[in-house]
């Protein structure tokens, strides 16, 4: 056996690979973007207002 030989079950993405090549690769969502991005929004919108009140 090659010495750089990767066994398919030492990591659970590969292994999912090997067990059903046929599978479609799975996407990130984009909703925890999109919520971290209205926290930040929100962030600095409360931020401006402050120092343009205080």
């Amino acid at each position: 056996m090659a010495e750089n030989y990767t066994d398919p079950s030492g990591n659970t993405e590969a292994f999912r690979a090997f067990a059903n090549p046929d599978a479609p690769a799975e996407t990130a969502s984009r909703t925890n973007l999109i919520v971290g991005a209205a926290v930040v929004a929100a962030v600095l919108i409360a931020l401006a207002t402050w120092l343009a009140f205080g």
